[in-house]
């Protein structure tokens, strides 16, 4: 970690190295002494920096909040991690209020993918991604309101599970949209991220590897399809093409409806709406100058969106979920690609027209599954040459436990021939 920073690394915004210490020699005498409160005992995982930790400012990757009071407790996800004997390194970089996929910060720095020096490690977790692919932490904490934690896992070529948002509390979390913010983490595989879930949401769902002969997966060209690169694109086929040969049913179907998103969208939606909400108190006052420009164009959307306008918004939300629940039927899972392209450059960011076009089409795929209130995990399916891909395994509200079972299987596979 201190040869990370001393190169100019910016995936941490603060270390808590004596704490770290402490911690971990603590959970060396509770070894010793024959406790053990889970496999997480005595290993290193990264915080957001967003999740409130005791003594420690909580500023969402913002100087607006850097002289914050510290936390006086633990978000409630931080406290289980405490307990289950995590090793709490420090704070991880992110975009500003976690308003962006593309993970730049012009406050702290922009974390880079450890797969190439010029491209982005993506966001909003950016920082939680590189610490864990560079192994500074087994694990990160993470959010996800858009792909806040798939995203970064497709470009470090981690794995990242965003569960169903009502699986995982909130308490503690600095929020950004209410209606679709969830808590996960990132990790190297999908059996971290299967005990990271335990711990989280303090339940033990049954993620034994489903047999992938006969497995149903539903692929669909509309929407998710559109504007690959092609390494994407052929990193996907590549994935289908194995899952065929190993017995597994891919099914094809439409889901013309997918196409509604943008108009639904149009004015920013339910985050500029419930994000608008929470920070109107600070952009119309003097504080507005210290948030980045970029985040603060997209808060501001929501100014304009009426009582009216998000209830409307709401409803056509019920509405695709009722609909995703008939097209997907019978499915066990729905495969698409994480991101549309691979990592960015960063010197192709420069511009806001290059920005918010990359931003929007980096977040396209994701968001469909927070909008659908669904869950997610994304596979690095890229060949070793390759710039990172991710493999989107989802599911809907309350489907976790398949999406597990399936994502474990295909990982084995994957692992297999890539």
């Amino acid at each position: 970690m201190e040869a990370h920073r001393a190169a100019g690394g910016v995936a941490y915004i603060s270390v808590d190295a004596e704490g770290a210490l402490q911690a971990a020699q603590a959970s060396d005498l509770a070894r010793a002494s024959g406790y053990v409160p889970s496999p997480l005992a005595g290993l290193p995982v990264s915080i957001k920096d967003l999740f409130d930790v005791a003594g420690q400012v909580t500023a969402a990757g913002s100087r607006l909040l850097a002289d914050a009071p510290p936390a006086s407790s633990d978000a409630l996800v931080v406290e289980r991690l405490r307990s289950a004997g995590a090793i709490l390194l420090g704070r991880t970089n992110m975009s500003e209020f976690a308003f962006s996929g593309l993970g730049l910060n012009p406050h702290y720095g922009t974390p880079l993918t450890p797969s190439a020096a010029d491209r982005i490690a993506g966001g909003s977790s950016s920082g939680a991604a590189v610490s864990v692919a560079l192994g500074m932490a087994v694990a990160g904490l993470g959010t996800d309101t858009g792909g806040s934690i798939r995203i970064p896992a497709a470009f470090c070529s981690l794995t990242g599970f965003k569960p169903s948002a009502s699986r995982v509390p909130m308490a503690g979390t600095f929020p950004l949209a209410v209606s679709l913010d969830s808590v996960g983490a990132l990790s190297r595989s999908v059996a971290d991220c299967i005990l990271l879930d335990r711990i989280l949401t303090g339940e033990q769902l049954d993620t034994r590897a489903a047999p992938l002969a006969g497995l149903r997966l539903a692929v669909t060209r509309d929407f998710v399809l559109d504007q690959l690169d092609a390494g994407v694109a052929a990193a996907f086929e590549r994935a289908l093409d194995l899952l065929a040969q190993a017995g597994a049913c891919i099914r094809w179907f439409d889901f013309p409806e997918l196409h509604e998103l943008p108009r639904i969208n149009a004015a920013g939606g339910l985050t500029a709406a419930e994000a608008w909400h929470g920070h109107r108190q600070w952009l119309e006052s003097d504080n507005a100058q210290c948030y980045d420009a970029r985040v603060a164009q997209r808060i501001r959307r929501g100014a304009a969106i009426s009582a009216a306008d998000y209830l409307d918004i709401r409803s056509e939300r019920q509405r695709l979920i009722s609909v995703a629940g008939e097209r997907l039927g019978d499915a066990d899972a729905w495969l698409m690609p994480t991101v549309a392209v691979v990592p960015p450059k960063l010197a192709d960011l420069t511009e806001d027209d290059g920005f918010f076009a990359t931003n929007g089409l980096v977040l396209r795929n994701t968001s469909v599954i927070n909008f659908l209130d669904g869950c997610a995990l994304s596979l690095p399916c890229q060949r070793g040459d390759e710039l990172p891909v991710g493999l989107s395994i989802a599911g809907l509200q309350g489907q976790d436990a398949r999406v597990l079972q399936v994502s474990r299987a295909i990982e084995a596979l994957l692992q297999e021939h890539t």
